[in-house]
């Protein structure tokens, strides 16, 4: 009986390995389908991440373009910024040459005077056309930083002129309502 019992035990534990052994078997295939699974999930991601590579490359290299594109078109914009004005002076640049013509003739110089007063003029109106101001006179007027550019004070006449602009030496300009050149003035202390 002995042996009987042993050989039951055997037998029990031979059918409990081929069973441990079954089930480890139906479920290896459910671990071969996880990892086979977790490969193409792998594959995908490095699908995506090669993608996400290469849109990042093309964008980059798109907005180097556009950088290398507005550089050029800005510094071409800067070359040919003042061709309009210069293109408008042209004609003054000819009366002046007339005038140079007709003053080496000239025995009247009223008349000099005179063509170089409309040709001054001509030039005046073109530059105004193009937004160019000059300053109004700001003599007797507070000193004012934003406007004037004091190149030397001297001793006010009067109390009242202390601080005030007493000559101007040079014109100032403004071009579209920016200040482009300031006055020069003298300042009373």
């Amino acid at each position: 009986m002995a042996n009987t019992e042993e050989e039951k035990n055997v037998n029990q534990e031979e059918n409990a390995q081929t069973e441990n052994e079954k089930i480890t078997d139906e479920q290896a295939p459910e671990i071969n389908n996880d990892s086979t699974e977790e490969l193409t999930k792998e594959e995908q991601l490095e699908i995506e991440v090669k993608e996400a590579k290469d849109k990042y490359l093309r964008l980059y290299s798109d907005f180097e373009n556009f950088r290398k594109r507005t550089q050029k078109e800005k510094l071409d914009l800067y070359k040919t910024a003042g061709e309009e004005v210069i293109t408008a002076l042209l004609p003054v640049i000819d009366d002046f040459e007339r005038a140079s013509k007709a003053m080496q003739d000239a025995k009247n110089i009223d008349s000099v005077k005179d063509g170089m007063k409309l040709i001054h003029e001509k030039m005046l109106s073109i530059l105004k056309q193009k937004g160019l101001e000059p300053a109004k006179s700001q003599i007797g007027e507070p000193f004012n930083v934003e406007f004037h550019e004091a190149i030397t004070q001297i001793p006010a006449p009067s109390k009242k002129e202390v601080g005030k602009v007493i000559d101007e030496v040079e014109k100032g300009y403004s071009l579209n309502g920016k200040v482009i050149r300031y006055t020069k003035v003298v300042v009373g202390q």
